[in-house]
Formats: structure tokens, sequence, C-alpha cells
């Protein structure tokens, strides 16, 4: 098997994994996933995003906590990806040039996109190595809170956290929509037999296990939606004031 399709079946066996064994993961590893990180695609060129790879036990428990997910203190890495316009502002400042569009909402999501396009990259290599990682969106849960643990500056922000290490589980491979609900062309399309298709998959779903609840099947994926469309979490409707403390310009929501 070539390289490319290797790459290509990794891709298409991915999985969550939540647990980890304890051994650690080498200086050299780790020093060559940092490459990969920064040698990610970056929007105009400008590296809007970073790392902060999180060793400290303490600021990993409180982590674990905005999370409200046990795991996220055991992994070996903890990795947290940011929009960062800080760097590039100082270097702006230091050569007397003006800085305002620093703040402009344009460049918050160029940071955006560089730091999830970066944690995409970083997941994709781990799993070439044999190891397992979870995306950690759960971060949002209180933004304010993570500047603080990670003692952020302005124009800075957490936008996903990547926990990884050597798998200590085998989760099933979670059933996806089928791609006639999800890839198109030219113009977005909702095929009439929507209702069918997605009525095959809601089935489908219930046979998943979820190994964070004992194994326990999961609900349909129409209960999901309905669960995720009642939800609401006060905390993440204060982001864009979280934001705005940061100095980016987004307004609130009426």
């Amino acid at each position: 098997m070539n390289k490319q399709n290797s790459l290509i079946e990794q891709q298409l066996n991915h999985r969550t994994i939540r647990e980890f064994t304890e051994d650690q993961i080498s200086d050299q590893v780790i020093s060559k996933l940092e490459e990969v990180a920064i040698h990610t695609a970056t929007s105009t060129g400008m590296q809007y995003a970073s790392v902060i790879r999180v060793k400290d036990p303490d600021k990993k428990a409180q982590i674990s906590e905005v999370c409200n997910q046990d795991y996220v203190a055991r992994a070996p890495e903890l990795w947290i990806f940011i929009v960062d316009l800080y760097r590039n502002t100082q270097i702006a400042k230091e050569h007397e040039a003006d800085t305002a569009s620093s703040h402009q909402l344009e460049r918050f999501f160029q940071g955006y996109s560089d730091a999830v396009l970066m944690a995409q990259n970083v997941n994709n290599a781990v799993e070439s190595l044999d190891m397992g990682a979870v995306f950690l969106g759960s971060i949002q849960n209180n933004m304010g809170a993570m500047i603080d643990i990670l003692e952020l500056p302005e124009l800075t922000a957490p936008v996903l956290g990547l926990a990884f290490g050597h798998p200590n589980q085998e989760p099933q491979l979670k059933p996806r929509i089928p791609k006639e609900m999800r890839i198109f062309e030219d113009t977005y399309h909702y095929p009439d037999n929507a209702k069918e298709i997605m009525d095959t998959y809601d089935q489908e779903m219930t046979t998943y296990y979820d190994l964070r609840d004992t194994n326990r099947r999961v609900d349909s994926f129409y209960e999901q939606v309905v669960k995720k469309s009642n939800l609401r979490q006060s905390r993440r409707e204060e982001l864009i004031e979280d934001l705005r403390k940061q100095g980016f310009n987004v307004q609130p929501i009426e």
C-alpha cells in the first residue's frame, strides 16, 4: 500500500480515544509534533495561531473541570490551540505601524481557522504514530476561566484542545451521516429522499456504544439532535463578552 492510501486508511479509521496508558511520549516525538504544528497551512502566511502545551498538573486539573471530563487531567499530553494576534501586534508596534486591524473580527476568524487546522494536523500526526487523541471543544464551556488558567494576554483566545497519548481503549468506529447529506455539487442540495437516508442512519446510530457511559448504547441521532436543540449552556453565551475583553471587536447578540 502506498503512502497516500495508508494516510487515507488512517483517516477513515479515525476514532476518538479518551483513555490512555501511563506511557509518556518521548521528547523526540513531541519535538516532531511541534514541527508539524508550526508547518500547518495558515491564512495569508501570518501564522495567527499558537499552541500551549499544558504540563502543570494543577492547570490540567482545572482545565478538566472546565471540560467536565476527568480523563483530560489523566492524558499524557494536553495541547490548547489558540488564536494569537498578540505576537504580530507586538511586532507591528515595534515598527510603529497601525495596529487597529489586529482587533478586527476578520483577523480573529483567520486565527480561529489557523488554530483548527493546526489541531487537525497534529491529530493526524498523532494517529500516524499509532497513538490516539480526543478533541476538546469543551474548553469553550468557560472561555474566561481558560484565559485565566493559561494566563492569556489580549488578542489571544482558546479555540480547541487536544489530549493525546497511547490508547488504552478500543472504541467502535462511529457511524457517520451518509455523504449524500453532506457533500454537494455547485449548490446546497437537500435530497428528496432525505428522510429515508436519515431514518437509516438514525437506526444505525443506536448500534454504537459510547465508552464514556459504561458501554451504553447511544441515543438515536434524532434524539441527540432534539436534546442539543433544547440545551442552553448559559456560560457559553458569554463567549462574545469574553472575546471583547480580550480586545476583539465583536458585538454582543441583541
